[in-house]
């Protein structure tokens, strides 16, 4: 089963090339996807890895805290997007409107 790895506080000179030549000691890395800035297009320092189970685990453990560029890197297994509640959709909940004060 593959993993997916959150890498942050990454130089913001990095590239898909070194994060993934960082991870390739431990196993087989899938993907890399550095996040960039929707507006400016800058790298905003974090990304995602995704490397089989075991490898991955030995990744974490060996890179969390690991110092590249003068900067710690904070390596966990990823977390699934939790619901923001943003969009204006119905939550069941409805605020009176003027005319019902």
């Amino acid at each position: 089963m593959v993993k997916t790895i959150y890498v942050g506080n990454l130089p913001f000179s990095s590239n898909s090339n070194d994060v993934g030549d960082m991870f390739a000691p431990y196993g087989a890395v899938h993907s890399v996807n550095l996040i960039n800035d929707r507006e400016t297009g800058r790298p905003r320092g974090f990304g995602f890895v995704e490397m089989d189970d075991e490898p991955a685990l030995a990744a974490i453990e060996a890179l969390n805290g690991k110092e590249i560029g003068g900067r710690s890197l904070r390596i966990n297994e990823a977390r699934g997007r939790e619901d923001r509640g943003g969009g204006g959709g119905d939550r069941g909940e409805r605020r009176p409107r003027r005319n019902e004060y």
